[in-house]
């Protein structure tokens, strides 16, 4: 029975170093940001115009429309603070821009984002995976409780953010 106590809230559990616990996404969406910018090389569509679809996409053309992704990923690791729906809203678009092609994304990122995203997504998506834990298979994290849906980071999101149809597998049922 002591042993249960170290899982409830406001027990006795070792203290760890929380110094590093923010809500404050601008690091995380600058990286993005930067990201988008060399991805923009590698579009079909002019660099200029796929800048420009990414900024709109990811809600950032409200403050920098017209401006160069690098400076604007200078601009907003400077700025205010940014919360994870600026994240969650900068990496959908992100993954739009890339399409088949590999992102490297944090997977403290691809975590917070893909928890926000199965809580805010449409009732289809929520009811597909609720009940379900959700396993990163490549990013080392997980969330829910239930049966077990894992893949790749990218499948989550892609689900998640609404990008693609098909859910993460059901691996097992517990």
């Amino acid at each position: 029975m002591a042993d249960l106590s170290r899982h409830l809230p406001l027990s006795n559990r070792p203290s760890q170093d929380e110094s590093g616990v923010t809500a404050d996404r601008r690091e995380a969406l600058a990286v993005v940001v930067r990201q988008a910018h060399d991805l923009t090389a590698g579009t079909q569509a002019p660099p200029a115009e796929a800048a420009a679809r990414f900024l709109a996409e990811s809600r950032l053309d409200r403050e920098f429309a017209g401006r160069p992704l690098p400076e604007v990923a200078d601009a907003v690791a400077a700025g205010a603070p940014r919360g994870i729906r600026a994240l969650a809203d900068a990496v959908r678009a992100l993954l739009s821009l890339a399409a088949d092609r590999p992102v490297d994304l944090d997977p403290v990122t691809t975590g917070s984002v893909a928890l926000y995203a199965v809580g805010r997504a449409p009732f289809d998506r929520r009811a597909v995976v609720g009940g379900c834990t959700l396993r990163a298979t490549d990013a080392g994290w997980e969330f829910g409780r239930g049966p077990e849906r894992a893949a790749p980071a990218r499948q989550i999101l892609d689900f998640a953010l609404g990008l693609a149809d098909v859910p993460p597998p059901l691996t097992t049922r517990r």
